[in-house]
């Protein structure tokens, strides 16, 4: 299997086996349920759906009700899709987090936070205008010029102004598997991951 789909559930740090201090990001990784296998003589690429968290049956329609009856298990909160070359497992197998090996790189896929409106400074990283002096008054955390008068007279495509920010899909790469903990299918990786606790990522080898 090339992933699997795991819940953040938040940061801490520890003392690697070479004796450096390091952050990590704990990550219940599974157990996922193969939910679906797809073949390309019937959808056209290889692909295996997983599975993963329960879900009550009144939540479902009729529809996905049926979907999870063929694999022989109770409805999932998160579904997700992973491309897989060679052989590839049956419908109703359980994927947990002994995939996973210590020391070896992996990339997580999840949702940013949700950040709101903001500005230019905290979006981009703008400096704003500088100081008070001379007549300015209400415009440190300004944009400045957003383009000339009489050529262009528009502004151009992708200027960085103020606008949402955050809740965005981010991939984070190459990151350690620092230790797995499969008596209660936990990940321990290197660094930090996207999105909030408690929400959903995507763990590739």
């Amino acid at each position: 299997m090339p992933g699997i789909i795991g819940k953040k559930i938040g940061m801490t740090s520890l003392f690697t086996s070479d004796g450096k201090y390091t952050p990590v990001t704990l990550i219940q990784a599974g157990p996922c349920v193969v939910t679906q296998v797809k073949t390309v003589e019937t959808d056209g690429y290889t692909a295996v759906q997983l599975g993963y968290g329960e879900k009550k049956l009144k939540r479902v329609t009729k529809a996905e009700a049926g979907h999870y009856k063929k694999a022989n298990t109770s409805p999932k909160k998160k579904v997700a899709e992973f491309t897989i070359e060679g052989e590839a497992p049956s419908v109703g197998d359980t994927v947990d987090v002994n995939l996973f090996i210590e020391g070896e790189f992996i990339d997580v896929v999840g949702t940013s936070k949700g950040k709101g409106f903001q500005g230019v400074v905290k979006r981009h990283g703008f400096a704003g205008v500088g100081g008070q002096t001379h007549g300015q008054h209400n415009r440190a955390r300004h944009p400045g010029s957003i383009g000339a008068a009489s050529w262009p007279s528009r502004v151009f495509k992708g200027m960085r102004m103020a606008g949402r920010t955050g809740g965005n899909r981010v991939k984070i790469e190459n990151l350690t598997v620092v230790r797995v903990i499969a008596e209660k299918n936990l990940l321990v990786v290197s660094g930090s991951v996207p999105g909030a606790k408690n929400s959903y990522v995507l763990i590739e080898k």
